[in-house]
């Protein structure tokens, strides 16, 4: 679909500005805690793939998904339970300790890719609160309408279009309706809340969420910890929930204590409301990852895991070489084996990434080959307080336990892409480095229609929050019918 990028590239100026100001009205922004918000940059230039490599890459997600999760009830079921509780704080290990025999299920996940040479490989599982689904949605449905208007594609036709291109949205709600329903004897609930923090940094996403719930028929609130009481139900302002999809990380209760929410979120399947994810910080820890890699060429592990041969298959070919970084003997990227990981690890800079095993935002990731700039300086002083050679900060990381410690990977080789960044002024061009997020579901009778997320920013290491863009997703097919309405001007 090189044309219509062309296309796109020319028309920018005239409907970009309009893109990002429609995007940003729509919800696409962080929230700051005093509640004022900014935008999160949209591009002119789409994302174009095949509706069958969408499917492809959610089925990918999916048997990566669930092998995440059967590795994480293997390890916390052994000897070396300590390997994963021993990263999360306080309240998150004594809610896995309490919850995750019977936390089975999923509604959603979130695999993050990196593109190289056509081909998706998995950076890691979100399974806390895997995020921008409504994003997303935001990012492509404004661009189908504003780009479809500019080019006279028939207004009464962009529905259609806009349901061709898939919603995660609707996906996410199917996903929810299928959870409670799975733990509530085939019954549909009546009332819905979403759970986040006041202020939280993607609470305009959330609305958006609520908003196309409402549409699809369900009474549905955003809601807030210090909101909720009852002593048989979950309720607010007197109004009783049936469903809670939890967009709250559990630290977060470390920071602002809501005994009422712990105890809720301690109790699965929830008794005064179902509410999805239940917790599940111990799923999206690195080690766990990790450790699928490492069950390639350990089939003992594999075992343990009951892994299927489709799940081995789906992560021999997506899953880079990641193992935990400690001193111990293992095998290399080649299959070689070494006599210590850290020493080949400090011997190849180039070739690898550090990533503390439990922590998000992107805040503890160093890239060997990014030794020496800027952000490479910035990253160490902020977690160890001082410059660092790779080798000394190797040494560090391999004897630091904070988080669960690390974990190391092969990097997966990406060269920023150019694409046209909106504002409601300007239309600006950029140079992005673009992940692919994919979208999954654990424990349910049927996978919805997924779709993906894509992110782009001008660091190698992605994260919305901290800055970057969201690239619309469209497929083929929608892209090849605003090709004609062109055409057709």
């Amino acid at each position: 679909m090189q044309e219509l990028l062309d296309v796109l590239r020319r028309q920018a100026q005239h409907f970009g500005p309009e893109l990002a100001r429609v995007a940003y009205q729509r919800g696409l922004a962080v929230t700051k805690p005093d509640g004022s918000t900014r935008p999160i940059p949209v591009t002119a230039t789409p994302v174009i793939l095949d509706a069958a490599e969408i499917r492809r890459r959610a089925g990918l997600s999916a048997h990566l998904a669930s092998a995440t999760v059967k590795m994480t009830r293997a390890v916390l079921d052994g000897p070396d339970a300590e390997l994963l509780l021993g990263a999360l704080s306080p309240l998150e290990r004594s809610l896995a300790e309490r919850t995750w025999r019977q936390a089975t299920r999923l509604a959603t996940t979130r695999v993050d890719y990196f593109v190289s040479g056509g081909r998706p490989w998995a950076l890691e599982v979100n399974a806390t609160i895997p995020a921008m689904q409504g994003y997303s949605d935001i990012a492509a449905r404004t661009f189908i309408e504003v780009v479809g208007r500019h080019f006279r594609y028939p207004e009464k036709g962009l529905g259609a279009l806009l349901a061709l291109n898939g919603s995660n949205p609707l996906a996410l709600y199917r996903a929810l309706l299928d959870g409670y329903a799975a733990e509530r004897a085939g019954k549909m609930p009546e009332t819905v809340a979403l759970l986040c923090r006041r202020n939280d940094a993607q609470v305009s996403e959330l609305r958006w969420l609520c908003e196309r719930f409402r549409e699809y028929g369900a009474d549905a609130d955003v809601v807030h910890p210090d909101e909720v009481s009852g002593d048989d139900a979950f309720v607010v302002k007197g109004k009783r929930y049936d469903l809670v999809y939890r967009h709250l990380f559990v630290r977060r209760l470390e920071e602002t204590p809501s005994p009422w929410v712990e105890d809720f979120l301690g109790v699965v399947p929830g008794k005064k409301a179902v509410f999805l994810n239940p917790p599940a910080s111990q799923v999206e820890v690195k080690t766990t990852f990790a450790l699928l890699s490492q069950a390639l060429t350990e089939p003992a592990l594999a075992e343990r895991a009951k892994l299927t041969p489709e799940e081995l298959e789906a992560i021999a070919s997506s899953v880079p070489w990641t193992r935990p970084f400690r001193h111990a003997p293992g095998t290399a990227p080649d299959g070689s084996r070494v006599s210590d990981v850290v020493a080949a690890v400090i011997a190849d800079p180039g070739r690898f990434v550090l990533k503390r095993s439990w922590d998000y935002g992107g805040k503890a990731v160093f890239l060997g080959r990014s030794v020496g700039t800027v952000p490479y300086e910035e990253r160490v002083k902020a977690a160890y307080g001082a410059s660092l050679t790779w080798a000394e900060l190797c040494e560090r990381a391999a004897t630091d336990p904070a988080g669960g410690g690390y974990v190391v990977q092969e990097i997966v080789d990406t060269t920023p892409e150019d694409h046209l960044l909106c504002g409601e002024n300007s239309v600006l061009p950029t140079s992005f480095f673009v992940d692919y997020s994919a979208y999954a579901s654990v424990g349910l009778g049927k996978q919805p229609a997924w779709g993906g997320v894509c992110r782009g920013s001008m660091s190698e290491i992605v994260n919305i929050v901290g800055g970057g863009g969201v690239l619309p997703l469209i497929t083929t097919e929608v892209a090849s019918k605003l090709l004609t309405a062109w055409k057709a001007l």
